[in-house]
């Protein structure tokens, strides 16, 4: 009775300590690839400008990676591999497989962000602000999935009400997208315009 009882206990502080490590591992997932997008973006500013602010985010991003998000990730893998250990039913259902399988894929997303650090820092990112906007969404639909495993488990809804909430939230993302687009753009046109200005007149 005892055993099971301090089970039950364990089983409760590694639930709390896998939620804290969700939290944080998505958190710095979220900012990390905002980081790289400010990075590359900064490409089109005028020197000293240009150095400098590569210089911060570069700091910024090694510090994001290594002070939060990575340790974020391992308190959530071994949290979930204490949890696995004391339900280890869990690994016969079908629910869990698929979790586990897009835990992987975001595994797989973390240390391609980590890549990418390598490449910003030796300046031979190719990719555009606009590929890492795009890229920025990927842990957010992966998050998305792997609540509704969670919570409905083997009873994964497949309704029309949950296909509207996923077109909802498609819906969102784009709009994101599209603000911030229009926002560059409406700073792009308001930089012009002042190097204009600017601009001694033409004879």
């Amino acid at each position: 009775m005892r055993s099971l009882e301090a089970d039950r206990v364990a089983y409760y502080w590694f639930k709390a300590f896998h939620i804290v490590g969700v939290v944080v591992w998505f958190a710095g997932l979220f900012y990390l690839v905002r980081l790289f997008i400010y990075h590359v973006e900064a490409n089109d500013k005028p020197e000293p400008a240009r150095t400098i602010l590569q210089e911060q985010y570069g700091l910024m991003e090694k510090r994001l990676l290594n002070i939060i998000t990575t340790p974020g990730m391992l308190v959530t893998v071994s949290m979930a591999i204490a949890l696995l250990v004391t339900q280890p039913d869990y690994l016969h259902q079908g629910w869990m497989h698929a979790k586990l399988a897009f835990v992987a894929v975001l595994l797989g997303y973390h240390h391609y962000c980590a890549r990418l650090l390598k490449k910003l820092q030796a300046g031979t990112c190719q990719w555009t602000g606009q590929q890492l906007r795009a890229l920025n969404e990927a842990p957010t639909l992966l998050l998305v999935l792997i609540v509704m495993l969670v919570i409905f488990k083997n009873q994964f809804p497949t309704s029309a009400s949950v296909w509207l909430i996923v077109g909802l939230v498609v819906t969102m993302l784009a709009t994101i997208q599209l603000y911030a687009r229009k926002r560059r753009l409406d700073r792009e046109r308001q930089e012009a315009a002042a190097s204009l200005e600017a601009a001694p007149t033409q004879s």
